[in-house]
């Protein structure tokens, strides 16, 4: 069983929300509960909403298929983080011009799997 959810347009540089998302890959959803609540960085609070709703759906498919449901056996499999729409701004410099400034945006995408189902 493997389920996934994404999350697109959150408000952080993609560079910023990778240092976290490469603490929890590859770990059980419990420990990486753990990581993310006593992670001091800002993106720690957007991907512990991307990974409760991964959980939700894993658990929404097995009571659609009928099959048992263990939260214990689930494992982040596959957790990336990429870029998103670019916000463009535009600032004042010398001789009237204007310099761009970029304001990334970042879609997470995490996937859970079943370590029975391996």
């Amino acid at each position: 069983m493997a389920a996934r959810a994404v999350l697109r347009g959150v408000r952080q540089s993609p560079r910023k929300m990778r240092l976290v998302i490469d603490t929890i890959r590859g770990k059980d959803v419990n420990s990486a509960y753990a990581i993310l609540k006593f992670s001091k960085r800002k993106a720690a609070k957007q991907i512990e909403k991307v990974l409760k709703s991964a959980v939700s759906n894993a658990e929404q498919d097995a009571v659609r298929e009928n099959l048992p449901f263990d939260v214990d056996s689930l494992f982040v499999e596959r957790a990336v983080v990429n870029a998103g729409a670019t916000l463009w701004r535009w600032r004042a410099a010398a001789y009237g011009r204007s310099a761009p400034i970029r304001k990334r945006t970042s879609a997470i995408e995490i996937r859970l799997g079943s370590k029975e189902g391996q």
